[in-house]
């Protein structure tokens, strides 16, 4: 009998540790696939970043509407957030997030699709010089203007086709592609983090949550690395003659394989989604079930007796629910530290969207750096710069035990600092590029004070040159022409980006004394100074996003402590929706809007209507693109302090030390925060110390 009592035992014993490997092995499984997961919305998001200036050029369409299409992934997030929240835990976790994991990638797919039937990139559709053999002809200037206008497209067939080219509404594909992405992101990181919260060995959370957003800094690691080389690639690679281009990466027509990057990452994050659907709701019984369990058993008789009164009185709680939420808000909306708070934020993070949506334009425009050169030293710079500096700042807090209001003064300072050095960028401004019919006259002698309708000159006034045409030399005076008919050329030789313009009037009388008056394809480079500028902006951008990270994110904890504890979580769910709605959607937008403000040349669509720009004026980009970073920063600024010595009243006397969990809180916000696949990299005129946008992730996790 005690053998065979022993047996029992031994089988049940070998039962149980065989469940207990299975649970812990579907739980590791888990936590595998989140960590693909983070790294494909995290690709996402870069990717989208970096493709947004190619975007703009390829479809035609101004920097707002591009900004506009930026934003429609917060508008996607904002759909569904409610609903996640709330259902979210009641449903099949893991399912929910492989559903989101395969929306976000064929929101991603969706995004390149347009790609596939718009036709291929015409980046002249004014002009299309093409000489057919690499030899000199001597033609006269309007024999020159007349054999540009033979390759044009008909009226009746730019009327019939341009819906197929990029200036029709073929970016809406794009908008719902990416509002797509932004609602496949949502469940991710408050499910996966409360999956988490749950199931995990007491006190392992954090360790796992700080796993899992250092794994997904792959992310933009391969993100900065595939969009440097996609934009080296020409739109239509493998589709065309690469050798008939006749533009390079730095032109401002140039558009690289945008698609490609939406095509990997999609297909990446439907990959990623493949695991979830295999793994179980609940991996093991997390202890505060099996606490309740036991009264359920117990009160089981009771509930049913009760069902009847339940159904009766659900009206009446319903109803309690939704005054008590309004009271809850009424409560927020009241608190001037939570208001202060809210809005101080609101400015550090609309300046910081802002910004880093448009820094590789502005890269580009500003110090002529190519979107391929631009990406890849963003991602050189930053993503090594942010990580040292938010961990030196996690490390400085718990090393002097900052109290809550030292934490809060050791933020204002940092911020102070990255403010300090951003003031730097104005200085580094390029003067505007030596245009012929933009900032100086046609015979390049003089300046003009407006960019608009600039008058002929008498070295191309006979030549009957289309002003609305974009096809830019560069004459060996270092001026640039916008184009060889404006420019007074009279001869061509060679094929496409090696074809150079000799005879050129307007070049001649600038007063060159060697009489080679010629003109090569492309705007001129810029000059030595600018390129020295270029470089100290990098070695700023180094110390202002080191000195941006340092601060970290303290805003969970600061949530926490100016609240009624009871009000925490729709104190943050709050913070979030604002954040999201005037920060994410907006700030792209207007930024854009001002940023069109300062081009000096439109293209033409092929429906004749307004495109891209073309250039800029380098000191107003400059200006309003840094100067509205700027202000910003400085409103919130001048908001922290007030928001501190208002605390500091409050908090007088009392022990605001923060406490083991509330660092274990921000020490998870800050790992979040890098993992940010959509806002994490501090640009010019971007601050980091401001509060992840996926807010839900750290409400989940409490």
């Amino acid at each position: 009998m005690g053998q065979h009592q022993h047996l029992n035992k031994t089988a049940e014993s070998a039962s149980s540790e065989k469940k207990k490997t299975r649970r812990c092995n579907g739980f590791k499984m888990f936590l595998a696939a989140l960590s693909f997961s983070y790294i494909a919305r995290a690709l996402g998001g870069i990717i989208m970043k970096m493709s947004i200036t190619q975007i703009e050029r390829r479809f035609d369409i101004s920097s707002s509407l591009a900004g506009l299409i930026d934003g429609s992934f917060e508008i996607g997030n904002l759909l569904v957030i409610v609903f996640v929240s709330y259902f979210g835990s009641k449903l099949h976790r893991p399912k929910l997030i492989g559903i989101g994991c395969l929306i976000m990638g064929t929101g991603s797919i969706l995004t390149a699709l347009p790609h596939f039937f718009m036709g291929y990139y015409r980046y002249s559709k004014e002009t299309h010089i093409n000489p057919s053999e690499n030899s000199t002809s001597s033609l006269s200037t309007c024999l020159i203007n007349q054999t540009l206008s033979f390759n044009r497209t008909s009226p009746e067939i730019v009327e019939k086709d341009c819906v197929k080219e990029s200036g029709s509404h073929m970016w809406m594909y794009v908008f719902m592609g990416n509002m797509l992405r932004g609602i496949g992101e949502t469940p991710i990181g408050p499910l996966g983090i409360s999956y988490i919260d749950d199931f995990a060995k007491e006190g392992h959370s954090s360790l796992y949550v700080g796993s899992l957003n250092a794994i997904g800094m792959i992310g933009p690691v391969i993100g900065f690395i595939l969009g440097s080389l996609f934009a080296k690639m020409y739109v239509d690679v493998g589709y065309v003659d690469l050798s008939t281009i006749r533009i390079t990466p730095k032109d401002s027509r140039w558009v690289g394989a945008w698609w490609l990057g939406f095509l990997v990452s999609g297909l990446f994050s439907i990959t990623s989604s493949i695991p979830f659907f295999f793994l179980p709701q609940n991996p093991n019984k997390p202890q505060k079930e099996r606490k309740v369990s036991l009264s359920l058993h117990v009160l089981k008789t009771n509930d049913e007796r009760s069902q009847t009164a339940n159904l009766t009185n659900r009206g009446k709680k319903v109803t309690k629910n939704v005054t008590g939420f309004f009271q809850s808000l009424k409560s927020l909306l009241t608190n001037p530290l939570y208001v202060m708070f809210v809005l101080l934020t609101l400015l550090q993070i609309s300046s910081f969207i802002g910004s880093f949506t448009y820094i590789f334009k502005y890269m580009e425009q500003q110090y002529g750096q190519s979107a391929s050169q631009a990406n890849f030293l963003l991602g050189v710079i930053t993503i090594p710069t942010i990580a040292t500096g938010m961990f030196l700042g996690g490390y400085i807090i718990k090393k002097f035990k900052l109290s809550l209001v030292g934490i809060a003064k050791f933020s204002l300072l940092t911020s102070i600092i990255s403010f300090l050095f951003q003031l730097i960028y104005f200085p580094l401004i390029c003067e505007s590029k030596s245009v012929a019919g933009l900032t100086l006259t046609y015979d390049g002698n003089n300046s003009v004070a407006s960019h608009i309708d600039v008058p002929l000159s008498y070295c191309n006034s006979e030549c009957n040159c289309d002003e609305s045409q974009w096809e830019p030399v560069c004459g060996n005076n270092g001026i640039t022409y916008l184009s060889p008919c404006l420019a007074g050329c009279k001869s061509l030789s060679g094929i496409k980006k090696s074809t150079v313009f000799y005879n050129c009037s307007c070049v001649e009388v600038t007063g060159l004394q060697n009489r080679n008056y010629s003109a090569h394809l492309g705007e001129c480079p810029r000059d030595d100074a600018c390129t020295r500028k270029f470089y100290i902006y990098v070695a700023i951008q180094v110390i202002n996003s080191l000195f941006s990270a340092t601060g970290g994110t303290v805003c969970i904890l600061l949530i926490v402590k100016i609240v009624q504890p009871e009000l925490k979580a729709l104190a943050m769910g709050f913070h979030s929706m604002v954040i999201r709605t005037l920060g994410g959607i907006l700030a792209p937008i207007y930024f854009g809007a001002l940023i069109d403000k300062t081009c000096m040349k439109w293209s033409t669509t092929s429906c004749g209507a307004r495109g891209a720009c073309r250039i800029y004026n380098s000191v107003f980009f400059g200006r309003v693109y840094l100067g509205l970073s700027t202000a910003l920063r400085f409103s919130a600024l001048v908001l922290y302090i007030v928001f501190i010595f208002v605390m500091k009243k409050k908090f007088q006397g009392k022990d605001t030390k923060a406490s083991d969990n509330e660092r274990k809180v921000m020490d998870e916000a800050n790992l979040e925060f890098l993992n940010n696949g959509e806002h994490f990299v501090p640009s010019a005129g971007a601050d980091s110390k401001t509060c992840n946008l996926d807010m839900q992730d750290n409400a989940a996790a409490n």
